[in-house]
């Protein structure tokens, strides 16, 4: 397949594309796996229509990427534990990260990005919400800037918030730790390893607050932050359709996974690809 035959074409002003004229079930050149980078670079968060990938075949396109990591708290598919399979059932009220956030950043080195494959979708709803943090970034005035340059952040995997949103994956794909074990130190404002771009890296779901202050101290300025950084004009909105693959910059973007679909049953295959510890 030819680089040329790809197209990319924005879906926001400030963050996504969507990324045409490839079968991420073949085996992809040289040039069209670069081309695929530079569009995930540029717009953060890039999406792909009417795809049919086995396990085998997500593999594959995953690792031309990164290196596939398991996700902490739940089993992976049979034979490939790396494939985290994101269940919602008809009778089951939470939906899997239901909050903005970045993947599990309450690792000491959390995820360079996820891709999310659809396999079943409802008739409406379960739309994702991206949000660009390099802009969150620039938007702040620079004393703030300068301020947030010097704080290290606190994450925790078992934040109440983020915690609630487990709780019906859980209850059938758990893998035995209870969700609240991890831990992690990051710069407050990190940069990206590609780009050089800072990075606003907090987010609601599981900062707690900034190493040397108390949580009362941090609250009112992550409080401000985290309104901040998911202004509608920094986001975009993706709507789900069977086969759709969404792959995101876990260093520079958060999303939000819209529970809006009660009775209905959602399917998606996650790989997440290791990281960098941020600097």
């Amino acid at each position: 397949m030819a680089e040329a035959a790809l197209t990319v074409k924005p879906v926001a002003g400030a963050i996504g594309a969507e990324v045409g004229g490839v079968d991420l079930s073949q085996n992809l050149s040289d040039a069209v796996v670069g081309a695929i980078r530079k569009a995930l670079l540029d717009h953060l968060v890039i999406f792909f229509r009417d795809q049919e990938l086995t396990p085998e075949q997500l593999m594959a396109f995953s690792l031309r990427f990164g290196q596939p990591v398991a996700y902490p708290f739940v089993k992976g598919l049979d034979g490939f534990p790396e494939i985290t399979p994101i269940l919602k059932r008809e009778e089951d009220r939470s939906n899997f990260g239901g909050l903005w956030h970045s993947d599990t950043v309450y690792q000491q080195v959390p995820p360079m990005g996820t891709i999310l494959y659809a396999l079943e979708v409802p008739p409406y709803g379960g739309d994702t919400e991206f949000a660009n943090q390099y802009i969150a970034y620039e938007t702040l005035s620079e004393p703030l800037q300068n301020f947030l340059g010097g704080l290290t952040a606190v994450h925790i995997s078992g934040k109440g918030t983020a915690q609630k949103t487990r709780t019906d994956m859980m209850k059938h794909s758990s893998v035995g730790l209870k969700g609240d074990e991890l831990v992690s130190r990051h710069p407050a404002v990190r940069t990206h390893p590609e780009t050089g771009r800072k990075v606003l890296y907090v987010n609601v779901a599981h900062t707690t607050h900034f190493e040397g202050m108390t949580e009362e101290e941090s609250a009112p300025i992550l409080e401000f932050l985290f309104r901040h950084q998911i202004k509608s004009e920094l986001t975009c909105r993706f709507q789900w359709t069977k086969g759709a693959v969404a792959f995101w910059d876990n260093r520079c973007t958060q999303h939000n996974p819209i529970n809006d679909y009660h009775g209905f049953r959602r399917l998606m295959h996650r790989v997440t690809l290791a990281g960098d510890k941020p600097v």
